[in-house]
């Protein structure tokens, strides 16, 4: 009969037939069935033996290896090639025991070769009948393949005998169990001892109190210090747990260190599964996890120091409490005394004392050092942020700018011009730049601020984090400006803020001025931002006013004046003492200033410029003036005005004019249809430039211009360059009225390199006409021409422009030093001037209505009116009496240029004060344009 495992019985009956055969020398058998099969090791049965010497062994194994394959057991793979695929391990079903008699073969599966069981080739050679009936027999078992196995071996069919090639990790997991299993041992036989101990020390006890006559007051004492050296972890026994402790403790991380790693797996062959797949190291995971917190944490590093501290205190604590005979509160002091300050170990006395001492003073040395490193990153840190520009204002009703130009240091002036009069205000930057660059850029202006704070802050105005670390919310204006790149890139630009602005929780209490460069991007802006958003187009203002002062020479000096902060400006207050009054007594109310307009309360705040003089004040309404500043100036007693006689003289016809415009600007559609509305019939604008006729063309009419629309004036091309001097020659230079040289668009994003093409421009224009036009006498040379020679080539450049009008677009404030001290032509700083404009409007935003009117080519305008308009020749009258005969005009007479000057005077002081006037002077009005 079989065994329980398939195997042969182990005393067969014997045969009489069959001769006596010798012992088989087995070195090894395993015989495993159905029981031992599972997830990780299915069911197999082999049986190993040595090979036997005879003959006949080796005529049978002939018959056995022709139904044997190399590849059906792994036994025979040699190991050093690698993995290989073996065939699925199956289960035979043993056969019962008249089958196993009648076919006398062992419990082994056929596939076994005939060299390897010597009791296979004895029974195959004496029973070669049966062989044939034990093969069909054994072709018709059934083969049952374990699905535990299968799903084992779904990576790789060689992956159920992977811990049997590699017996190094099986023995690294034992090692660690078995230290482990060691250290639990440890621990419970020492606490097992201490037990004992304390039993044995209370029967002690017990045995003095009953053998000893001592009083219960000295019993009480002992008592209380046995339980006192309980606290204290007992008695010399507790220093060796201690011990133990330390030195378990001192092994543990470098045994996690070394064997960290093969921590998963060992988890897994505990679960009894096992995984393929390839994963992260545990240690490089613990390390990504620490690095995370260090980064994302700020207060990582300071808790990590913290748990060092305490930790080596406690390890200090424990370790003297081993090796010394104090108590274990005495050991954690003297550890922290240690770790404070690490001369204290020298008084300690022993070799173990001593060392712990030792150890602990290094470790307290290793952590003042942790500390002062990370105090040291923390103030340069804070220091570095400072410098960067990166914390943030606590400020309120300060002027916010955004953005930086080379407009931002005459804004600065002006802001600071406009804060005098209340000690000074702040002023706050925020700029994608360093802050040390843009402190040292202002540095370099050379301008007394009086009082004005300047900060500057690195940042975007895009990002709405940067916006709230300048009090966006809290400031009383914010001012946009143009980004120093193409036009539409800035406009674009200037959008996103506007929507950043927008998108600021707390609201924003002041109203946003933002710089456009086209005037066509200008009503997307304002559809954005809503009520809040007050726009300035540079080019369309420096546009217009570039032809206003062509038309009308000296009117750039008079803006000048009007729109900066250091003489007469705008303002707009209420007066409750002037309601009911006319305007024309309210014109000459102000002894201080000059009224220009009203601020009608009934038409929603609308200002209407130059009113009418019948038009009585109402409650609400407020008045506009022109005065030094907005405390300069209160209402007065009414003065006695003489109006008296005066020439009534009417403006003279409009005449056809030739206008010159060298260079091309990207809104020079806009100037066209300003001088369209500004001149005669029949004149005539030649525009000299680069860009090829037919692409001049197709620009205008992309900017809404209509070409054959155009009735009083005619387009002349010419192409050339401006600054060659052939080019320009082959021009009428000497026969025009005006001539205008812009600011070209292919280098107007770089202030140097425009300003010197305008300047050479100026130079070549005005030699040329110097060579063409005749000379004049020098009687007729005016008194401010004197200081120059006959023979100078300034004297003859200042002849020539006697005879036509030259404006020069400058955006350097240097190079207008160079235009003005020559003389020889008129200027138009284009930068200065938008940055007086954003300035004004920043400091109030109706002032932006007032000079768009003034601006515009319809309504109100700015003009320079000749003094036979307003009085004869020597007359002698008031200042008040020139205003009220200019009344007669609708006209506002707002001051004056004596002939002999150099600049005009607005808003004069002593308007009730007689002077003599000459037909020389001209005076400067606010005229309605009928």
């Amino acid at each position: 009969m079989p065994d329980t495992n398939g195997a042969p019985n182990s005393n067969p009956k014997p045969n009489p037939n069959k001769p006596e055969r010798p012992p088989l020398l087995k070195k090894s058998k395993i015989i495993a069935d159905n029981t031992l099969a599972g997830q990780l090791f299915p069911a197999v049965r082999r049986v190993s033996s040595t090979s036997p010497s005879s003959s006949e062994s080796h005529t049978t194994s002939a018959t056995n290896d022709a139904n044997f394959g190399f590849g059906d057991r792994d036994y025979v793979y040699p190991s050093f090639l690698g993995p290989h695929t073996t065939r699925s391990r199956v289960n035979v079903k043993s056969t019962s025991n008249s089958q196993r008699n009648q076919l006398d073969l062992p419990a082994r599966s056929e596939s076994m070769p005939s060299n390897l069981s010597c009791e296979a080739k004895v029974e195959s050679k004496m029973k070669p009948k049966p062989k044939l009936k034990a093969e069909k027999d054994l072709n018709a078992l059934s083969i049952q393949v374990s699905s535990s196995a299968s799903s084992a071996l779904s990576g790789s069919s060689s992956a159920n005998f992977s811990n049997a090639r590699r017996p190094s990790a099986h023995r690294y997991s034992w090692i660690l169990l078995l230290l482990k299993f060691l250290c639990t041992l440890s621990v419970s036989h020492t606490l097992y001892l201490r037990n004992e101990v304390s039993k044995l020390q209370e029967e002690n006890i017990s045995l003095r109190r009953a053998c000893s006559h001592v009083d219960l007051a000295s019993a009480g004492i002992m008592e209380l210090e046995e339980v006192n050296s309980l606290v204290y972890f007992g008695n010399a026994d507790s220093r060796t747990v201690a011990l133990y402790m330390v030195v378990f403790i001192l092994v543990i991380p470098f045994a996690l260190y070394k064997y960290l790693d093969y921590l998963p797996r060992i988890i897994d062959l505990l679960k009894r599964k096992y995984t393929i797949k390839e994963e992260v190291p545990l240690m490089k995971r613990i390390a990504y996890v620490v690095d995370v917190c260090f980064s994302v944490y700020p207060y990582a590093k300071l808790l990590a120091l913290l748990f060092s501290t305490l930790f080596l205190i406690g390890y200090g604590g424990l370790a003297l409490y081993a090796v010394g005979d104090g108590s274990f509160i005495e050991a954690i002091w003297l550890s922290w005394s240690f770790v404070a300050d690490s001369g204290n170990h020298a008084d300690m006395v022993g070799a173990g004392p001593r060392v712990v001492s030792v150890l602990i003073s290094s470790g307290g040395m290793l952590i003042f050092a942790m500390m002062l490193g990370l105090v040291s990153d923390a103030i340069s840190e804070k220091v570095d942020s400072l410098r960067k520009g990166k914390s943030e204002v606590i400020e309120s009703n300060h002027i916010l700018v955004l953005g930086w130009s080379d407009k931002l240091g005459s804004l600065l002036k002006q802001l600071a011009i406009a804060n005098k009069s209340i000690g000074g205000g702040v002023v706050v930057v925020l700029a994608e730049r360093d802050k040390e660059e843009m402190e040292m850029d202002i540095a370099k202006l050379e301008f007394d601020f009086m009082g004005t704070s300047v900060i500057c802050r690195s940042g975007s105005p895009l990002i709405l984090a940067d916006l709230k670390k300048v009090s966006v919310s809290k400031a009383r204006a914010i001012i946009v400006l143009a980004s120093d790149e193409n036009a539409d890139q800035s406009d674009a630009r200037a959008l996103r803020v506007v929507l950043s602005l927008t998108g600021v929780r707390e609201g924003l209490r002041g109203h946003v001025v933002v710089e456009m460069s086209d005037l066509d991007n200008e009503p997307l802006v304002k559809l954005v931002g809503g009520e809040l958003i007050e726009t300035v187009v540079a080019h369309d203002v420096i546009g217009r006013l570039m032809i206003q002062c062509a038309l009308q020479p000296g009117l750039a000096q008079i803006w000048e004046d009007i729109l900066g902060f250091e003489n007469a400006e705008f303002y707009i207050k209420r007066w409750p003492q002037l309601d009911g009054v006319p305007f024309e007594d309210v014109l000459v109310s102000f002894p201080e200033a000059i009224p220009c307009g009203v601020k009608v309360a009934a038409y929603g705040g609308k200002i209407i410029i130059n009113p009418d003089d019948r038009y009585v004040l109402k409650e609400g309404d407020e008045v506009l003036v022109i005065a030094e500043d907005d405390d300069t100036y209160v209402p007065g007693l009414l003065p006695e005005v003489n109006k008296g006689l005066f020439p009534r003289i009417t403006d003279p016809p409009k005449y056809p004019e030739r206008i010159l415009f060298c260079g091309w600007r990207r809104d020079i559609d806009d100037m066209i249809m300003v001088l369209e509305a500004l001149l005669a019939p029949g004149s005539e604008l030649w525009m000299f430039n680069e860009v090829p006729e037919n692409d001049r063309e197709k620009k205008l009419t992309d900017g809404g211009l209509d070409i054959s629309g155009l009735e009083n004036i005619k387009l002349v091309h010419h192409v050339g360059n401006a600054v060659i001097r052939r080019h320009l020659e082959g021009l009428p230079l000497e026969t025009f009225d005006s001539i205008l040289i812009l600011a070209d668009e292919s280098v107007e994003d770089s202030i140097v390199h425009s300003d010197s093409r305008s300047l050479a421009t100026l130079l070549l224009i005005r030699d040329i006409q110097s060579k063409r036009l005749p000379n004049k006498d020098s009687r007729s040379v005016p008194l401010r021409h004197s200081v120059f020679s006959q023979s100078s080539w300034i004297r003859e450049m200042q002849q020539a422009s006697d005879r036509s009008i030259i404006i020069s677009e400058i955006l350097d404030s240097r190079t207008r030093n160079l235009v003005s001290v020559s003389r020889i032509s008129d200027y138009v700083l284009s930068n200065e001037l938008v940055s007086m404009a954003l300035a004004m409007v920043a400091e109030d935003k109706q002032i932006n209505r007032v000079l768009e009117e003034l601006f515009a080519e319809e309504g109100n305008e700015l003009c320079i009116k000749p003094a036979e308009f307003y009085l004869y020749d020597q007359e002698e009258v008031c200042f008040y009496d020139i205003m009220r005969r200019g009344r007669q005009r609708r006209e506002i007479v707002i001051g004056y240029r004596i002939a002999a000057a150099e600049r005009a005077v607005i808003n004069p002081a002593g308007k009730s004060k007689q002077r003599k006037w000459s037909l020389d002077d001209v005076f400067v009005v606010i005229s309605s344009g009928d």
